[in-house]
């Protein structure tokens, strides 16, 4: 019966260690990613980041094997036209706070996509904190959302999964 108990504890301990970790207090709710159109070069990614009760942070960088660049970026309004611009110095995560990506706003941009982004498609994204480190999300390609605008007051704990649950 020991045996037994030690194999299911070992196999338990092995299955946990393959689930994508999240950094202490750091949550990652309603992720999608889109496309313009089939075959662009180009995609985005929008979620809603909480800092649940740990140190103030900040969003530095994000990664991803689906494209040759993945940045951070938001829309500036320069002589009247909307321009899309890097953010190289990231984004502030205070205890308590969030950090809403969404369109026509801030948000994660796939640059050079070294493969169509196809609904239904599940792409791993792992964004960069300062002081919270790595964490590694997968995030689900939904193309009918493109262009709807986000909703980030209605977003709340209860109602959306963290990451590593698809969303």
């Amino acid at each position: 019966m020991f045996r037994l108990m030690s194999v299911v504890v070992a196999l338990t301990l092995s299955a946990l260690s393959g689930l994508p970790a999240l950094a202490d207090g750091i949550g990652v709710h309603d992720a999608y990613a889109v496309t313009s159109r089939p075959g662009a070069p180009t995609g985005a990614a929008f979620m809603v980041i909480h800092n649940h009760g740990g140190p103030d942070d900040r969003l530095i960088g994000v990664q991803s094997s689906i494209a040759a660049r993945t940045e951070l970026h938001s829309h500036l309004e320069a002589d009247g036209m909307m321009q899309m611009v890097e953010l190289t110095d990231g984004l502030p995560l205070p205890k308590d706070g969030r950090i809403v990506l969404a369109s026509g706003g801030d948000h994660v941009m796939f640059i050079g996509l070294t493969d169509a982004l196809t609904d239904g498609q599940v792409i791993e994204l792992t964004l960069i904190f300062a002081v919270a480190g790595e964490v590694t999300i997968s995030v689900p390609v939904d193309l009918a959302r493109l262009g709807r605008p986000a909703e980030p007051d209605a977003m709340t704990d209860h109602d959306h999964g963290d990451a590593g649950s698809g969303g």
